[in-house]
């Protein structure tokens, strides 16, 4: 499972760097998509909504000052954002600056330097990007929005909620009373936990309709765990 700040997209021409670029930050836990172009940078920013962006300068189609202008002006994102290009002087480091990147790389470069880089720029801006994300489906808990590549589901508070509780516990089997317990204040009265399987019930409907994936799965006699 891939939490919160943990998104990251790649736009770069370049295959070999590209894959580089995505084997390390892979091995560190980030879940990552990536494009060739920015045309296909801006269909894949749309469709996954990533917490970060490492773009080429020199681009196919869209060139990456433009692509960054978009993000942040049509957008209105304000996710990390590091350039990687071969350019190396001051002004036009500066001018990708002024794009509205955070930082800056110039090729050749080492990749785990690469990574410390992200890192730093996601200590100081990960509070932007609050969500949990899987295979296309996105969760934003301040916003209250659930998204499957960029369409939005359309949930109750208590199917909002206990999705939010799955996710956040991926791979791990949930009882039902830890989902009520999580759901209801205990002065409250009590609930029935067959309650739990009427609101996943309907839970599963909405997102296998929309998403053509079992993501919540029963595990006999113990409750529910969501796919990680």
């Amino acid at each position: 499972m891939k939490v919160q700040n943990k998104t990251i997209m790649i736009v770069e021409d370049d295959m070999k760097i590209r894959k580089l670029i995505k084997l390390f930050l892979e091995k560190e836990g980030y879940e990552v998509f990536e494009a060739s172009d920015g045309e296909e940078g801006k269909q894949l920013f749309k469709e996954h909504d990533p917490c970060f962006a490492i773009l080429d300068l020199m681009l196919p189609k869209t060139q990456g000052e433009e692509l960054c202008r978009w993000i942040r002006e049509e957008e209105k994102s304000d996710i990390g954002i590091i350039f990687v290009t071969a350019k190396t002087s001051e002004e036009e480091r500066i001018h990708g600056l002024k794009a509205g990147a955070d930082d800056y790389v110039t090729k050749p470069f080492s990749p785990s330097e690469l990574v410390t880089r992200v890192d730093t720029v996601l200590r100081r801006t990960g509070t932007r990007c609050q969500k949990l994300s899987r295979k296309g489906l996105t969760l934003k808990p301040l916003k209250g929005e659930v998204t499957y590549k960029g369409d939005v589901l359309g949930l109750t508070t208590f199917e909002f909620r206990i999705l939010h509780f799955l996710m956040t516990h991926a791979g791990q089997v949930i009882s039902r009373q830890q989902i009520l317990d999580s759901l209801y204040d205990m002065n409250q009265k009590v609930v029935s936990e067959r309650t739990i399987d009427v609101h996943i019930r309907h839970l599963r409907q909405k997102l296998q309709e929309l998403t053509r994936q079992p993501f919540i799965q029963t595990v006999r006699g113990m409750g529910y765990k969501f796919d990680a």
